[in-house]
């Protein structure tokens, strides 16, 4: 929170230190630099914020659900958590010469199991044939977007409210029944194999 509140320049590790009654250099010890700190602190939010959704995903049996109740899970966390859509801004603010900014290091090492979720839906024909690649990064770009969007325009609403708007237009798309039969085969070209 410190982070989140004073920026990482303006940040005093004394007074981290002192909040937490131990001394300025037990946090260097344990971290190495103030930089190293700021990291560990980005990497547990995706942490923590990994273990929200799945907690609440945990013991659904229909994929359709879970996916819902994921997205429902993602938006909740962020709106009760701000500082921690304010840490993953800062990252990038302050760390520009990073590759792979830790929200992305976290998406990749979780998005397989999404991926496999996809490839299973199509399998039975529940979803569309799209690449499990372009519905993940679809999906994850939405919400990363959603995300900021509703931090920094300092929206308001429910995130249930968010939540439901996203699943119905991912869900259903935005064509009405009649169009969609209208456009039949003069749908776009498909952006690569299996899209």
């Amino acid at each position: 929170q410190l982070f989140a509140r004073e920026g990482y320049a303006g940040a005093d590790l004394q007074e981290l230190a002192d909040d937490l009654l131990i001394g300025k250099g037990t946090l260097y010890r344990h971290f190495g630099s103030k930089e190293a700190l700021f990291l560990a602190a980005a990497d547990h939010v995706m942490t923590r914020l990994r273990a929200y959704i799945d907690a609440s995903v945990a013991g659904l049996t229909d994929p359709l659900e879970t996916i819902a109740r994921a997205i429902r899970a993602y938006l909740t966390f962020f709106d009760q958590n701000p500082q921690a859509v304010e840490l993953l801004i800062q990252e990038r603010a302050q760390f520009k010469d990073r590759k792979r900014p830790t929200y992305f290091v976290h998406r990749e090492s979780n998005v397989e199991r999404w991926r496999a979720m996809y490839r299973d839906l199509i399998a039975k024909g529940r979803i569309r044939p799209l690449s499990p690649e372009r519905i993940s990064d679809v999906v994850g770009n939405l919400l990363y977007g959603t995300m900021f969007v509703n931090y920094i325009a300092g929206r308001r609403r429910p995130p249930e409210e968010a939540a439901q708007e996203i699943i119905d237009v991912l869900f259903y798309g935005i064509l009405s029944e009649t169009e969609r039969a209208r456009q039949g085969s003069a749908r776009p070209a498909r952006a690569g194999k299996g899209d």
